[in-house]
């Protein structure tokens, strides 16, 4: 976050989703928040962020970009800058899901989560091990957009080629200083790449056989459960479906 605490205006950056926590939260407590976007941003994202009067700024092709220029206007000492997941009150608001899923459930042998900036991850997998040590927390990745993946690999943050995806909520890379990464080493054990092909027919899966719809981030764990199916199978798997929030335009594009 912002080293500036003077300001009372409120700045963020987001592929979307985190945007519309934000904005309601800001609206709900009469916060003055500006939300930077990418320019690709899913219009139903556009518009429920929008609705709840915040500001809105669009900014660079993919959501990477979109956190450098939140983060070079809170410099100014303008806004408090507020990290959609390098922040460890962001990640502990995430870490609740983990608190949910062994409220409901008395064994969980696996757990499938999708990861772009680390924060979900980090934040439900701190909670399994701390309460369910010998569950087994995956991780997976949209290929096209591997930042966090590749940076747990090479064991600090490197920088990766962000192509476009249907897993769109998780796309961007990592601030050099990200809390994240070390987290996110300690909780997965297992990491697992999707290519489109792949989150394509999750969400058709989801669709036609669990009359779901939902975005391409939250398919992209069930691709990921999908492709070790023979090895975890026997076994309660939970997965987490992060996210509803989907572009009506290419989600006919997939299912019709």
């Amino acid at each position: 976050m912002s080293s500036n605490t003077s300001s009372t205006k409120l700045i963020t950056a987001s592929s979307g989703n985190h945007g519309i926590g934000a904005a309601f939260a800001a609206h709900a407590l009469g916060k003055d928040l500006t939300v930077v976007l990418p320019e690709n941003v899913v219009p139903m994202k556009l518009e429920r962020i929008k609705s709840y009067g915040v500001e809105v700024i669009l900014h660079g092709s993919e959501t990477g970009l979109a956190e450098q220029h939140g983060q070079q206007l809170a410099a100014t000492g303008e806004y408090n800058y507020i990290s959609p997941y390098n922040d460890p009150e962001i990640i502990a608001g995430q870490a609740t899901i983990g608190l949910e899923i062994l409220e409901q459930c008395q064994k969980v042998d696996n757990v499938f989560i999708s990861m772009g900036g680390g924060g979900l991850i980090s934040g439900i997998g701190a909670v399994m091990k701390k309460f369910s040590p010998r569950t087994k927390i995956y991780g997976v990745s949209a290929t096209s957009s591997k930042a966090l993946a590749e940076s747990m690999v090479a064991g600090h943050v490197v920088e990766v080629e962000h192509r476009d995806t249907l897993a769109d909520a998780v796309a961007g890379g990592l601030d050099s200083n990200s809390i994240t990464l070390p987290l996110a080493m300690s909780v997965v054990d297992h990491v697992i790449e999707c290519n489109e092909s792949e989150i394509r027919e999750a969400l058709r899966a989801l669709a036609f056989e669990e009359n779901m719809i939902v975005e391409g981030s939250a398919a992209l764990a069930l691709a990921g459960f999908n492709k070790v199916i023979a090895d975890v199978g026997q076994g309660t798997s939970v997965i987490v479906l992060c996210g509803a929030n989907f572009d009506l335009d290419v989600m006919k594009s997939i299912l019709l």
